[in-house]
């Protein structure tokens, strides 16, 4: 079961945002990652739930912060709700998309279990939706998936493959790459793994 630290940073001055403490594990169903997130100050900021099945569909999500919660799984496409910390305030939504996405690394390994490219695969465009901190706003973006390289690194518990993928966003060009090794990034755009309690589980 990995477990570990990511730090968050701004995208664009690099700013700490701060820390996310998670673990995450295969199992029965599928997959399931679970974290909490904190300030730099080492305030509580929020927490991921997020259970995917073995064709790594969202099955079960649970995003909470200060001011708001959302829940939502595969459904008609993906579909959620999103509520006040009371529960006074709540809206649904649905959209035809594939997966969800949000700050969290969590979702790149989701949409890179989903997709399961090869270095041969062409590019895979997929819709997802978005939750932006801290307020849980639903924001539905296109993107581009492609594995561009998926190399063996020998390490003391055997070799570990990583694999690079190419992100596009569809609606403004601009691309991103991303390091991922079994169900642990190792690093993305506002993501570094600064600490890792055990080797990840294969993909």
């Amino acid at each position: 079961m990995p477990r570990g630290r990511y730090s968050l940073h701004d995208l664009h001055d690099h700013t700490p945002l701060g820390e996310e403490h998670f673990h995450c594990a295969p199992g029965p169903s599928g997959w399931r990652y679970v974290s909490q997130t904190t300030a730099p100050s080492g305030d509580h900021l929020g927490s991921v739930d997020l259970t995917l099945d073995e064709l790594g569909r969202p099955i079960r999500l649970e995003l909470h912060t200060a001011s708001w919660q959302v829940r939502g799984a595969a459904l008609e496409g993906v579909t959620w709700v999103r509520t006040d910390p009371s529960g006074t305030h709540a809206t649904e939504g649905n959209v035809r998309a594939h997966a969800f996405s949000g700050t969290s690394p969590a979702f790149l390994i989701a949409t890179a279990r989903l997709l399961r490219l090869t270095p041969t695969s062409p590019s895979t465009r997929l819709r997802v939706v978005t939750f932006t901190d801290p307020v849980l706003a639903p924001r539905t973006v296109d993107q581009s998936w492609a594995l561009v390289n998926s190399e063996a690194h020998p390490t003391d518990n055997g070799p570990l493959t990583v694999d690079t993928y190419e992100v596009s966003a569809l609606d403004t060009g601009e691309q991103h790459t991303v390091h991922i090794a079994g169900d642990v990034v190792l690093s993305a755009p506002g993501v570094e793994l600064e600490e890792l309690g055990s080797p990840p589980s294969d993909r």
